[in-house]
Order: structure tokens, then sequence, then C-alpha cells
């Protein structure tokens, strides 16, 4: 059974088209990546899912049950994690997770999972801290501890680490692959590419409401046929390129030499033995994999990537 299955899903606000017939499924267990610039429907996608806004037409399940004939059992399997801090002020950060708890019928039978949450993210010592007295990060990681207080087999995260420092965001990484390696199939929303490239097994691409990209990340960055070799020149160094060479050359600072190979037809110590025997010294190389970023541009045209 797939985690989440799509099919068709458009949502229209007047003119303007949010999404548009997007068709997409997530397997179970999968730790996968959803991105795309500003207004590229992302947010509504995630709202749908959550039962927080109505699709105009199509359909969204969540491990099988309709997110609008079967919210109750959809909204039960699913925990997001919002991209804004939202929280009430007055409410200790136990006493939050328990009213979150009791919105699924738990109370305090789910007393011993809310006790486990706040040692894995540590936050034992606010246990009893209102909400308005946390700093920026503790607050996060009471968001993350809030989509989670019902053991949902689906977690989404909308921009997890947005302004958090690095100490905490390895951290949440750590407990969010945890989660994964124990079967919970998670979706991320980030504006970090990084991330998605480093953690994610599959990567879909929204942009303008329509699915522009969903592949495996492998499958993804073999989309670029080239990586780039960077030379720092020497000042003796002669600065005529083989014959082969010269349509290879890219603009690059004064002192710097910048080519543009295949993949495949270029190999690496060829080209250097070339450049050598045409009189070129350098004191430095640096050899540039395509990777996330440069596939992002292309698909969405350079524009910016968070919502």
């Amino acid at each position: 059974m797939d985690a989440v299955r799509i099919e068709n899903l458009s949502k229209n606000y007047d003119s303007l088209k949010a999404l548009d017939g997007v068709d997409l499924t997530i397997a179970e267990g999968a730790f996968f990546a959803l991105l795309g610039p500003n207004g590229a429907g992302k947010s509504t996608l995630i709202n749908i899912l959550a039962g927080l806004t109505r699709a105009t037409s199509g359909q969204a399940a969540v491990l099988g049950h309709d997110v609008r004939k079967e919210w109750r059992q959809a909204r039960y399997k699913l925990g997001v994690v919002p991209q804004e801090l939202a929280y009430d002020p007055f409410f200790t950060v136990r006493e939050m997770l328990t009213l979150q708890s009791g919105y699924f019928g738990l109370g305090d039978r789910n007393r011993a999972w809310i006790d486990e949450l706040l040692g894995t993210l540590g936050l034992e010592e606010k246990a009893d801290t209102t909400m308005n007295h946390l700093s920026g990060g503790m607050k996060r990681r009471v968001l993350i501890a809030q989509a989670l207080v019902h053991c949902p087999p689906v977690v989404i995260l909308d921009e997890p680490t947005a302004g958090v420092d690095v100490a905490l965001r390895e951290q949440l990484w750590e407990f969010i692959l945890d989660l994964n390696r124990k079967g919970h199939t998670i979706i991320l929303t980030t504006h970090y590419l990084e991330e998605a490239e480093n953690m994610c097994e599959k990567i879909a691409i929204l942009d303008r409401g329509k699915l522009v990209a969903n592949a495996s990340k492998d499958k993804l960055l073999s989309r670029y046929t080239w990586r780039q070799l960077r030379l720092q020149l020497l000042p003796e160094s002669g600065l005529s390129l083989p014959a082969g060479l010269v349509d290879k050359q890219e603009a690059a600072p004064v002192g710097e030499l910048l080519l543009r190979l295949h993949r495949e037809d270029d190999h690496i110590g060829e080209v250097l033995a070339a450049l050598e025997q045409a009189g070129i010294r350098f004191s430095d190389l640096r050899i540039h994999e395509p990777g996330l970023t440069e596939v992002y541009t292309e698909l969405t045209g350079g524009r910016v990537h968070n919502d």
C-alpha cells in the first residue's frame, strides 16, 4: 500500500491554479522530498492531505484512506510539522502535548509515549515551562513532538530546520532518520537543497502547480552529463589550450581556467596530461560535480525555492 496516493489533484482559487492535475505516489517507509519555488503548490498539497484545504478536483489518500471521505482515519495516520511556529504561549510543553494527544482520543493512555518524546527531543527539563519562555529551537522541537504525539506512520516536515542553529539541526536530523529507520514515511519540504540531496531517496519538484519531476535522486542527478574542472594557474603558465579543449572552456576569473567536461567522454587524467603538454601549469585544481541545485535550477528556471 502507498503511504500517500494523489490522483489528478487540482486546487483553484478563482482564476489561480494552485495545483493543476498532480499525480503522485509515495511508498511506505520512504524518505521523500517535495520541492518547489514560491507559489509552486507545496503548502496547498500539504494542507489538502492534512484536511485543512479541500481540493477542487481529484483525490488524495493517506495509507488508503481518502482525506475527504475517511478524514478521521486519514488524519490519524498523518503527522504534520508546520513551517510556522504556532502555539499557545500560556501552556506548558507537557500540557501542549497532552492536549494534542486528547484530540486523537488518547488522553492519559499516551503518557508513556509523551515522556519518551520529551526525552528523545531533549525537552525533559522544559516539560513544565510555558511555551512563551522557550527559545525558537525548543519551540521547533515541541512542534515536532506535537506532530508525533499520536505516533503517526506518515510524517510531513514543512521546513523543519528553518531558523535552527547547526547543533540543533544535526540533532533533529538524527531523530528524524531514526524515525525513518523504524518504518515511518517521511515527507520533507525544505529550501536547503543539500538537505534533500543528502537525506532523501526520491524527489518530486512542483512548479506553478504542476509536477515537473518525480524520480529517484540518482535518476535526477544523472540528467547532467558534465562536470567542471577549475584550475588555479601559475604565473608562468601558458595560456593556449589544446585544440580539443578550446570549445570546453568557460568564463573564469583572471588566473583561473574553467573547463566543462563530459562525465564519460572526457577523462580527467587525459585532460590534465594534454594541458601539461601544452605548457599550462597550475597550483591547485577542483572538480565540481553537478548536484540537486543544478537540476532544480534547470527545472524551475532558477526561481526561489521556498514557500
